[in-house]
Parts: structure tokens; sequence; C-alpha cells
């Protein structure tokens, strides 16, 4: 069932975004929604609202934007409590450090073997 879930949770996240870019009157971009979905899970999980998402949803909630969001937020609070004022700074980072260099590492990867374009 926890299957079925993720792919609902995240389903519905990624439905919800092209709904935006299709449905709005505005040039909404990829890069609009990148930020929103970014912005909103930080602000959702500072209410303490996504971590329910997260019991509920697993990797459905935690691999999408909105889950990034609601790392680097998880992150700075943590920091905030051991390293005080400076945890604002480094906290975030170092709660997702692992995905960032993941992602970095396996895009030059990609952009090698594969040599893009433009």
């Amino acid at each position: 069932m926890s299957i079925l879930f993720a792919f609902l949770v995240g389903g519905v996240l990624c439905l919800i975004g092209q709904l935006i870019m299709d449905l709005t009157p505005y040039n909404i971009s990829t890069g609009h929604i990148l930020v929103g979905y970014v912005t909103t899970g930080a602000i959702v999980s500072a209410f303490g609202l996504y971590q329910p998402l997260i019991d509920f949803g697993g990797t459905g909630a935690t691999i999408p934007l909105t889950g990034f969001g609601h790392g680097l937020t998880q992150g700075v609070l943590e920091a905030i409590g051991t390293e005080g004022f400076l945890g604002i700074f480094s906290g975030g980072i170092a709660a997702n450090a692992g995905g960032i260099a993941a992602a970095v590492v396996f895009g030059y990867v990609m952009a090698v073997v594969f040599n893009p374009q433009g």
C-alpha cells in the first residue's frame, strides 16, 4: 500500500503544477513552479503540516520539490537549536547536502555521457 500512496501523493503534486501551468492565463514557466513548490514546501513544513503528508505518502512527498523545501526548513530549525543564529545559514544546506551532491555529480556524468547541445 505504501507504494500506491507514494504514487498518489507524488502524482497529485505533479498534477497540481501541470494544472497551474496549463490553466492560468499568465505565462507561468517551470521555473515559477520550481520556486513556488520549494517555497510552499518550506512554509507548510514550518507550520508542521508537511510531516503528516510524508508519513502518509512516503517518498511521494519527499522526492518532489516540496520535499526539498521541507528538508531545508527542518534543517534550519534543527541547526538553530544546536548552532544558534548561524544555523539559519548552514542548516538547510547541511540537511540536504547528500541530495545536492548527488544532483551535481549525476548531472555532470549525464552531461559527459550524452554530450548536451546548447
